[in-house]
Order: structure tokens, then C-alpha cells, then sequence
């Protein structure tokens, strides 16, 4: 009997040391994924905030584009200003051109990009067919000219 006695205390020791183990390997199971999670969470917190610079950069650099584009506009009209005469025909007709040149200009360096996108948008709001006849017409001119390449 002392050798079943034995044997039984064993396995309950086996038992309870197995049953230990087991706990202890599902806590630090349970502790990696924390640490795995946490990780994540970091390495998905620096890829958003990376998203984010990149867009801003690319935001910065469409608007500065968009502002140098304009002065260029407004240095051309300057330019057609100085080079031709400032009266008769071709004058009056030069005069009107860079005074046109001008106040695109001016609207691009004001508005920049996304105010140039948000009244391009309202505009489209406000006249909806013709926005979309043009749409139609732009589209079949560019199939036009990349069918004939």
C-alpha cells in the first residue's frame, strides 16, 4: 500500500508541478501577446504619424507650387506689359491679356490649391449638366488623342 500511497503522492506532486507549469505558461503567454499588442500599437502610432508628415509635406509642397505658378502668371503679364505698346489694338488687346494674366495670378497665389479645389467644387454644385458635359467632352478628347498613339 505505501508504494500506491507513493506512486498517488507523486502524481498529485507531477499533477500540481504540471498544473503550475501550465498556469505559468498561460500567464506569460498572456504577457507576450500585452508586450506583441503593445508593440503594435507603437509601431501603428509611428506609421500614422509618419502617413501624416508625408501628407503635410506633400500638402506644403502643392501649395508652394501653386503659389510660385501664380507669380510666374503675374510675371508674364508684367512681361507682356513691358513689351508691347500701349496703344491701338494689339495695345488694348495686350492690356486686357495681362490685366486677365494678373488677376489669375492673383487668385492662385490667394486661393491656393484647396481654395481653388473648393470653388471648383461649388461651381460643379451650382451647375451640375454643364459640369458633366464638359466631363464628357474632356474625356472623349483624351481618348481621342491616346487612341491615335
Amino acid at each position: 500500500m505505501a508504494n500506491t500511497t507513493d506512486v498517488r503522492n507523486k502524481t498529485q506532486d507531477a499533477a500540481g508541478k504540471a498544473q503550475d507549469a501550465a498556469g505559468k505558461a498561460v500567464e506569460a503567454g498572456h504577457a507576450a501577446v500585452g508586450v506583441a499588442a503593445d508593440k503594435a500599437r507603437e509601431v501603428a502610432g509611428e506609421a500614422y504619424r509618419a502617413g501624416q508628415h508625408a501628407a503635410h509635406a506633400v500638402g506644403n509642397a502643392a501649395e508652394n507650387a501653386t503659389n510660385r505658378v501664380g507669380e510666374s502668371i503675374q510675371n508674364l503679364a508684367q512681361s507682356v506689359r513691358q513689351h508691347v505698346p500701349d496703344s491701338g489694338m494689339l495695345g488694348s488687346a495686350a492690356g486686357t491679356v495681362a490685366s486677365g494674366l494678373e488677376q489669375g495670378g492673383r487668385y492662385i497665389q490667394e486661393e491656393g490649391l484647396s481654395g481653388m479645389t473648393d470653388d471648383l467644387t461649388n461651381l460643379i454644385k451650382k451647375n451640375p449638366i454643364p459640369a458633366l458635359l464638359i466631363g464628357i467632352g474632356v474625356g472623349f478628347l483624351l481618348a481621342r488623342v491616346t487612341s491615335r498613339s
